[in-house]
């Protein structure tokens, strides 16, 4: 294949500081009633993350998918989004699959008013965030129909089955039997085949690098314009000495390594080299294959390690586009809509839409040329 050529859209320059809004929310959740609960929840968590068995196992997604609970409320009853979702047509398919039994994988669908009866629209199918064990497709429906209306796309919400429950590659082989799906429905679909990106956030973007990989191995790549993992879960690097992480990275660690090892994997040990359940441990020939992509990421990330080692091979590869930092911003800040690194992130993945897919609609692009004021950097 050849190389892609990047446009070289953002010029960030890391800031070394957290944003203002992250420190006092993070404050903010010190001080509140419940935080003594909070407390003996990550206790909790902390013991169990040393078991190995199913109702332990069991007892420790529960409390994943309870620390999840707030970020879908907040999405739900986001003020910003209310335009957005009366100016969008929701409907729904089912995609059949047989790789884990025989499942029809859900999928809702988002499609801009304007855009209703045009015939070649702009796919956009994403994977929601959630470590990969927690979070529906549902939690995310504000967001994505804001994001059909903002960068003018159909969008494609996939409610692939999440760990334990489904191990991988099942998780990843979900989500791609979407993306096939999508592609050879394009003219009953009223899409464009030759605009099609996928994307996913967290969680989502392990599912979305996963099925990248599905793609190279599979000589399937063409089927996709662009992709945009966010913040991806990307390989083992969390296993290493934490004595060598960030502060964020080494905060997460007993957490990562447990849903990693004992809630995704089928079987660790045997698919621990395996680049469907480490996207980052694909070969150069795969890589090499991986549609045109563009990492967003943000800079107090607690994946900003491996996401920077993928963008750096997929760099020399000939497939990356754009490697986006924003600075100041923590993992949240990818889907918190109250928090300013959240709208930096929004108008980035806005631009690399119009600017690598959407070309002609380059007008409702807003500017890219962002200035900070987060102090002195080093």
């Amino acid at each position: 294949m050849s190389r892609v050529k990047s446009k070289n859209l953002f010029h960030f320059k890391p800031c070394g500081i957290l944003d203002e809004d992250v420190r006092m929310m993070e404050e903010g959740e010190k001080d509140a009633p419940e935080y003594a609960e909070v407390l003996q929840m990550q206790a909790r968590a902390a013991e169990l993350e040393q078991k190995n068995d199913y109702e332990s196992n069991m007892k420790y997604v529960s409390i994943l998918r309870s620390a999840c609970a707030p970020y879908a409320d907040l999405l739900k009853s986001c003020s910003k989004f209310q335009d957005s979702i009366e100016k969008t047509i929701t409907s729904s398919l089912t995609v059949p699959t047989t790789h884990d039994g025989e499942f029809n994988v859900p999928v809702a669908v988002y499609t801009p008013t304007r855009l209703e009866n045009d015939s070649k629209r702009v796919a956009f199918i994403y994977a929601h965030g959630g470590g990969g064990v927690a979070m529906s497709a549902a939690d995310f429906e504000p967001l994505l129909q804001h994001y059909a209306v903002e960068f003018n796309v159909v969008v494609f919400n996939v409610d692939y089955r999440i760990a334990p429950e489904t191990r991988c590659p099942n998780n990843v082989k979900d989500f791609y039997e979407v993306i096939k799906y999508v592609s050879a429905h394009t003219e009953s679909l009223g899409l464009d085949p030759t605009k099609i990106i996928i994307s996913g956030d967290s969680g989502g973007g392990y599912i979305c690098l996963g099925s990248m990989v599905l793609l190279a191995q599979n000589n399937e790549t063409d089927l996709v314009k662009l992709a945009i993992p966010g913040v991806p879960m990307v390989d083992d690097y969390i296993f290493s000495d934490t004595l060598a992480m960030t502060l964020e990275e080494r905060n997460s660690a007993g957490m990562m390594r447990k849903v990693w090892r004992d809630l995704i994997a089928a079987d660790f040990e045997e698919q621990k080299s395996s680049p469907l359940l480490f996207p980052g441990k694909a070969s150069e020939e795969v890589l090499e294959k991986f549609p045109p992509t563009v990492i967003m990421e943000c800079e107090f990330d607690q994946f900003i390690t491996e996401a920077t080692r993928l963008a750096n091979r997929l760099r020399r590869a000939g497939r990356l586009l754009e490697f986006v930092v924003v600075p100041g911003a923590g993992h949240a800040s990818s889907i918190t809509p109250e928090l300013k690194g959240n709208e930096v992130f929004f108008n980035c993945l806005k631009t690399v839409v119009k600017e690598y897919v959407d070309e002609e609609n380059r007008e409702l692009t807003v500017a890219i040329n962002y200035e900070f004021n987060h102090g002195n950097s080093n």
